[in-house]
């Protein structure tokens, strides 16, 4: 019993870690987590959530068993989240048992899309809000072309591990740096407005979303770090517009 109680912990608390890195609202994690306990043999499930680990007791003929795990983030992946919740799914239906859930939560890779279909969609998304706005096709190309160098930026950085808010900083400050060309030579008809789109790829619109979702669900202390981030995120981005803009002394739409 000791044996199965902890196979069963372990992946409990497997497939809440995997959740909480790749950007699971809390109340998911915690519905699906206590779910795939009790599908594969628990009696109970109880979870606790922080910022960057959880807590996992599971309990079985009253005998309860208790493990942490960190959770740092590993970016945002739905796909992950999606074969996490199929495989409750499977094992609540009694297609899987506790070995073969957990074989499969092994093998869930978080595959993502090919970086340059990324940097080409980005660059276009945040020009076409520049053409919607009111800005000529010269300010739609020179937005696309800030937004895809700066996000090119932000893949090398994040390739390599640095600290979230310095690559945001560092973004920030690399596509202000090209668009602010567009003020300074006169390019097209309202060039501000490649300054203001192009860094439209740095708000943090998901953990905002996640913390009002998780407060609004009575996860208040996630909630609220989730917001914390998020506010530190957009505050390392306007450092580094506010660095940019200053350095080549075009203040653009913040005039």
């Amino acid at each position: 019993m000791d044996e199965k109680q902890r196979e069963i912990s372990r992946l409990v608390a497997k497939a809440g870690q995997m959740l909480l890195q790749h950007g699971a609202e809390s109340s998911l994690v915690s519905d699906v987590s206590r779910r795939l306990g009790l599908a594969v043999g628990a009696d109970d499930v109880e979870i606790s959530l922080s910022a960057s680990s959880l807590v996992i007791t599971t309990m079985i003929n009253e005998y309860c068993m208790t493990t942490a795990r960190r959770a740092p983030d590993r970016g945002i992946n739905m796909r992950a989240v999606t074969e996490i919740q199929r495989i409750c799914i499977m094992s609540e239906k009694g297609l899987l048992d506790r070995h073969e859930a957990a074989v499969k939560l092994d093998a869930i890779s978080p595959e993502r899309y090919n970086r340059w279909l990324v940097v080409v969609m980005i660059g276009l998304s945040c020009a076409s809000f520049s053409r919607l706005t009111g800005g000529d096709w010269p300010v739609f190309m020179m937005t696309f072309l800030a937004s895809f160098l700066g996000m090119i930026v932000r893949q090398e950085i994040g390739h390599r591990h640095f600290n979230p808010l310095l690559n945001f900083g560092i973004t920030a400050f690399v596509t202000t740096l090209i668009s602010s060309q567009a003020v300074i030579y006169h390019i097209g008809n309202t060039p501000f407005l490649a300054m203001a789109s192009s860094v439209l790829m740095l708000v943090p619109g998901f953990p905002l979303i996640n913390a009002v979702a998780d407060m609004v669900k009575g996860y208040v202390n996630m909630g609220i770090a989730r917001w914390t981030f998020a506010t530190l995120l957009t505050l390392s981005t306007s450092i580094g517009i506010v660095g940019a803009m200053n350095l080549v002394g075009v203040w653009g739409w913040i005039n």
